[in-house]
């Protein structure tokens, strides 16, 4: 038993570290085209050089997240066939469908395109030229909505049918894959957040560079414009992420209630109508004992769940964590096989919960002051200094509340792989061993750590050197032989 569970948590952490590394560029990737296919557009309207500049610029930035993006994607699904065998035999009728599609179709689109807009600058009109990035951004986001598929399927199974003469659930209706609740939930709040990712790792990078310049530098229009595109972007994401989270939130109520109720701090249930407020107060903070699953320490405000679960200054019920593993016993049965209960990492999902939601208005916050800073007639977002330092840090800050954002979804449906039907401890593969575990995951690690350091390397090399530097001056900014180069023309 003690090396099942070894197993089975060195199994967990090893899809927890890819699946977030890999996290770390779908919208980075997506966001950058994004961005990069508005800045174009903005050329083919306008006709201003400094926005084909601009999109030639980041472009090499959104190239770069989109190369390390593939190898952990790789790593990912390599990591599926490894480690979970058990899952892969016992759905993989089912989830390799939306998988394949989005190989052969979206990420071939994808990938082709790619090709096109880097290298027809100069052999394509502007017009046609801008096309193809725009088909890339589509094509990534028609990708992101197969994986999506595939994974709504593991929140809210569908469509499917056991088999049990060969052990395994089978695909029945490939339309309701399509159809899944959970997919039009999740996929317009994953694309938002592209947007938030996209705009502000541009607008960031941007005021970065922007505290190197000199006055007078020519760069400071193209960085100040990029910071005004970006952040743009970078709103509509934030406001889009407000309303597709209350949407997915409310729904949660119904589909995943204990992970609603984690979120949310509720252990024992509320219920409006027994309240002599007739409403549902809100945990800012709360802290819950992991062994007994009861909240110890927390402080509530008046009415606010009320608003944001039941869209009412009054009324609305959640039940608590405690009477959902007395439900689920009923349902499921008692726990066995690795499942000690039906409870949820409950103080992980509560502040997750929190760092996403609140790090997006903070993100909002930012981009309207620095909009207001950055607009025409004005030179504060270059006389701010220690407002261009905020702006920059919060390059990374979309990483952080992308990540919340995905350790609420993937943790709140602990102790399931697949909703209600197979749980992990059933889904790890038979013949692992804790060696080889061990050192798949250091290997892992040192490979995420080196793309990693290099993605930041190179995107430092790029935005120090400016948009007038071609990529190979920054790859090899001087030649080594330069010098008998030199003497071999001084010696004719």
């Amino acid at each position: 038993m003690v090396t099942l569970v070894g197993i089975l948590e060195l199994a967990r952490f090893q899809f927890a570290m890819t699946t977030i590394f890999h996290f770390f560029f779908v919208p980075m990737s997506i966001g950058l085209a994004v961005v990069v296919a508005v800045m174009e557009t903005m050329y083919v309207i306008k006709k201003d050089e400094t926005y084909k500049k601009m999109a030639q610029f980041w472009g090499k930035i959104f190239l770069l997240s989109f190369a390390v993006g593939v190898v952990t994607g790789i790593i990912q699904e390599f990591q599926f066939g490894m480690n979970w065998s058990r899952y892969s035999r016992y759905v993989g009728d089912i989830f390799g469908a939306p998988l394949a599609v989005e190989a052969l179709v979206a990420f071939f689109a994808e990938s082709t395109f790619i090709g096109l807009w880097s290298f027809t600058w100069d052999r394509m009109k502007p017009a046609v030229h801008v096309l193809f990035i725009w088909i890339v951004a589509i094509a990534s986001c028609v990708s992101a909505l197969w994986i999506l598929a595939a994974n709504s399927f593991m929140q809210n199974p569908v469509g499917y049918a056991i088999n049990n003469h060969m052990g395994r659930a089978e695909l029945t209706d490939f339309g309701a894959l399509l159809t899944n609740k959970q997919l039009w939930v999740q996929f317009p709040h994953v694309i938002v957040g592209t947007l938030v990712a996209g705009g502000f790792i541009v607008a960031g990078m941007a005021a970065f560079k922007l505290l190197k310049l000199k006055p007078g530098d020519p760069q400071i229009i193209l960085f100040r414009k990029s910071i005004n595109i970006a952040l743009v972007v970078g709103l509509i994401g934030v406001g889009g992420a407000v309303i597709t989270g209350d949407k997915h939130a409310f729904d949660l109520q119904t589909m995943q209630p204990m992970k609603y109720a984690a979120m949310e701090g509720v252990d024992e249930t509320i219920d409006s109508s027994k309240r002599s407020d007739k409403a549902q107060p809100w945990s800012l903070i709360s802290v819950t004992n992991p062994q007994t699953h009861k909240v110890i320490a927390k402080i509530e405000i008046p009415y606010v769940l009320s608003i944001l679960g039941n869209h009412s200054l009054t009324g609305g019920k959640t039940v608590g964590t405690t009477e959902l593993q007395k439900e689920f016993v009923a349902k499921y049965g008692e726990p066995k096989d690795g499942v000690a209960n039906y409870y949820v990492p409950e103080n992980t999902l509560f502040y997750a919960f929190r760092v996403m939601a609140m790090g997006a208005g903070l993100l909002g916050l930012i981009a309207v002051v620095a909009l207001w800073f950055n607009r025409k007639k004005s030179n504060l977002i270059l006389t701010q200094r220690w407002f261009l330092w905020i702006l920059g840090v919060m390059t990374f800050f979309p990483f952080v509340v992308n990540t919340a954002g995905w350790l609420v979804t993937e943790l709140g449906r602990y102790p399931w792989v697949v909703y209600g039907l197979m749980t992990i401890a059933d889904a790890v593969s038979p013949n692992v061993s804790t060696a080889s575990l061990l050192i798949s995951n250091i290997v892992y690690f040192l490979t995420f750590s080196t793309l990693g350091g290099l993605m930041i390397w190179l995107s430092r090399r790029v935005l120090h050197a400016g948009p007038d530097v071609q990529e190979e001056e920054i790859l090899s900014p001087q030649d080594p032989y330069e010098h008998l180069q030199a003497q071999k023309e001084s010696e004719k």
